[in-house]
């Protein structure tokens, strides 16, 4: 049947259909014909050439696969906003799940100006980066329990190997560049992560302080963010290898009758402030959520007290865009998987209706991290 004669016979079927409907029933020809609403499309394989055209055509889906599409808008367009400062936040073992080039490609390529995680993603970071190794965890266990691994010196992150033996030679680095601290300085995270990643940068070491036979850096998260100049923030730098590393260099100092190396968290949260304070425009990038999250989040709220309680002459913050990739549902009731409208609430978030721009993904970030940065960063033109 002709495409013309078709749309004429159903319509005068909808009709009839109409004129013989009575009582609560919907009448099919009062039915909405969809004018308005945005039509989905089905995912064509065969015109995707690229990443990023995946991701525009996954727009236009449903489920996930709509809300990553999504999310590479808001990522795109923040990180081509001159006028925007992307804080990135980052939880979960991401560097020992083989994902911290990922975050090298967006430190390198400028989508990132300051970092906010957790001490472990650095500690494993830092263990690949010194040409240290991680390995997998038998697929069939090998006789390898977890009272075996302990024994042998290995500890299991789920799927994957830490070598004590690793984190043994990281001590030994942390400790070298501890002994070269200025003398009454007070440091930070911020600051010590500078120096592990101009450690890291400048290729210094020994093979005592790396793996044997591997004692050449390679490119890693704290030597990109040394060279690019983006702070790294790690607000519960007590709650890692690298932060246990600095307390034990320490109690050595102090039993040597030496002055311990005074650390200051508040440092951090001030010189980011600072940086906050002097942006225009300001988004957030969001691996899981946590410390980290909260931490980057909470300086709307700072500036906000500081101006209401103390009279401080502070202009407020808000996040205008964000992109959140993480797993935790929102009915549990914690920070990590509340959604960007809870946190307007709040004063973290410029609301949609005043031009905020938001993207929340709940998948695993193994699976979809690389394909987002990747098709965004095809789209900035330093991917092909």
């Amino acid at each position: 049947m002709h495409h013309s004669c078709r749309d004429s016979f159903v319509h005068d079927l909808m009709r009839d259909r109409s004129s013989k409907s009575s009582g609560g029933v919907r009448r099919p020809a009062e039915f909405a014909d969809g004018q308005g609403l945005e039509p989905l499309e089905a995912l064509d394989l065969g015109s995707v050439e690229s990443f990023s055209d995946l991701l525009a055509a996954m727009k236009s889906t449903s489920f996930g696969g709509r809300q990553l599409g999504e999310a590479a808008d808001v990522l795109h367009e923040m990180a081509a906003d001159p006028d925007c400062l992307v804080v990135g936040t980052f939880t979960g073992a991401m560097t020992a799940a083989k994902q911290g080039l990922v975050l090298c490609d967006m430190i390198d390529h400028g989508l990132l100006d300051a970092i906010v995680c957790t001490g472990a993603l650095m500690v494993h970071g830092f263990v690949e980066s010194a040409g240290m190794v991680h390995f997998k965890v038998p697929a069939d266990d090998g006789g390898l329990d977890d009272r075996s691994a302990y024994y042998a010196g290995f500890d299991r992150i789920y799927d994957t190997l830490e070598l004590e033996s690793n984190l043994d030679r990281v001590e030994l680095i942390v400790h070298s560049i501890l002994e070269q601290w200025p003398e009454g300085e007070v440091a930070c995270s911020r600051t010590l992560n500078e120096a592990f990643g101009r450690w890291l940068s400048e290729g210094k070491g020994s093979p005592a302080e790396a793996a044997p036979g591997r004692n050449r850096p390679v490119r890693g998260v704290l030597s990109s963010a040394w060279r690019r100049g983006v702070p790294v923030y790690v607000p519960a730098f007590t709650d890692s290898e690298i932060g246990l590393d600095f307390a034990l260099f320490n109690r050595a100092r102090r039993r040597g009758g030496r002055a311990p190396v005074r650390f200051d968290p508040f440092l951090d949260l001030e010189h980011y402030t600072e940086l906050v304070g002097g942006a225009k425009r300001l988004g957030i990038f969001t691996i899981g959520g946590g410390v980290p999250r909260n931490w980057a989040q909470q300086v709307a709220p700072y500036l906000e007290a500081a101006a209401r309680r103390d009279g401080e002459e502070a202009a407020p913050r808000r996040f205008r865009y964000g992109v959140r990739i993480c797993r935790e549902p929102e009915h549990w009731g914690g920070l990590s998987g509340c959604g960007y409208s809870e946190g307007v609430s709040w004063g973290k978030f410029v609301p949609a209706s005043e031009g905020g721009r938001f993207a929340e993904v709940p998948a695993d970030a193994t699976l979809v991290w690389p394909l987002l940065v990747a098709g965004v960063l095809e789209r900035l033109g330093v991917r092909r």
